[in-house]
């Protein structure tokens, strides 16, 4: 297992040669990678894609997905690539889409097309209530009170 993300991270599995890997049909986010330095740290994986799918064998891998060519050429070699997944308990697609697009903006994937900025915005934090917001917090209270207390 590997994690990948901010804060703690998502728990992906893997990383796996994606040649002769067969998908299977799940739900998940996915990262390519690659050695950067194997000879020098073997244990170290650069991040060149991440994607999401509602079904990972409809994805067209290994070497049929769309942005392959940009995998393979970055890695130098189609054995050389790497897979690693992520089922998102209970999550949606929109879920999928989240993590993928936060990934993109963490690692920054050279072979993904679309990427995203890193940007937070204070109003985007649920217990703050900024003036001019519709509602006021969802609770003021410790973790450990109990309710009306």
């Amino acid at each position: 297992m590997i994690r990948l993300g901010s804060l703690a991270g998502y728990p992906f599995e893997g990383p796996r040669l994606l040649g002769g890997w067969t998908p299977p049909p799940v739900a998940a986010v996915y990262a390519i990678a690659y050695k950067p330095q194997p000879a020098v740290k073997p244990e170290n994986y650069a991040v060149i894609y991440v994607g999401h799918a509602d079904d990972l064998s409809a994805e067209r891998f290994p070497f049929r997905h769309p942005r392959s060519a940009c995998w393979v050429s970055r890695a130098g070699s189609k054995w050389k690539v790497y897979v690693c997944t992520y089922e998102v308990p209970g999550g949606t697609r929109a879920h999928r889409e989240r993590i993928a697009r936060e990934l993109t903006a963490v690692y920054r994937p050279g072979c993904n097309e679309q990427q995203y900025d890193q940007t937070w915005k204070d109003e985007w934090l649920i217990d703050e209530y900024l003036p001019g917001t519709a509602t006021a917090p969802v609770t003021r209270r410790d973790p450990d009170q109990q309710p009306g207390s």
